[in-house]
């Protein structure tokens, strides 16, 4: 099963790329994984740039690929939670999982509506940055989970 993981607007910290970096290239010795950026629209309404956001995550996004938004109204998992929903995915044939992390005002209801579903990392509030690290960070843990290996205590 292929990964994918979406987002809005340029990585600005050299910090947050290098964090990306390493969690991205432990992942890929579990799986393919691609990372796309959708640029973020600036100087409208909220709603008019979560619907241009969305447009462009659209783009981004695989016909195949089952659709997870991260959101912070989203049901909430532990770790070893998302590692069973990434195995259950994977044993059950999903093609791709394709995690998407919206813009400063989130998604639009078109593009939320096109997801299988939308998981929250924490009721706390994360620059959008920081989460792209979390996620990362997240889902190779998952993948240690599913192979029984030390890093999840």
């Amino acid at each position: 099963m292929k990964m994918r993981v979406l987002w809005v607007g340029k990585t600005q910290e050299e910090w947050v790329r290098r964090g990306i970096d390493e969690y991205a290239g432990r992942i890929r010795r579990y799986t393919p994984l691609e990372l796309a950026e959708a640029k973020e629209e600036k100087g409208a309404a909220a709603e008019a740039m979560r619907e241009r956001e969305g447009e462009r995550l659209v783009k981004l996004l695989p016909r195949n690929a089952r659709l997870i938004l991260l959101d912070e109204r989203g049901e909430q998992l532990s770790s070893p939670d998302l590692a069973g929903f990434i195995a259950a995915n994977r044993d059950g044939g999903v093609q791709e999982l394709a995690f998407a992390i919206g813009g400063a005002y989130g998604f639009s209801d078109s593009f939320r509506s096109m997801a299988y579903k939308t998981i929250a990392l924490s009721r706390m509030t994360f620059t959008h940055q920081m989460v792209r690290i979390f996620l990362l960070e997240q889902i190779y843990r998952g993948f240690t989970i599913i192979n029984g290996e030390p890093y999840h205590h």
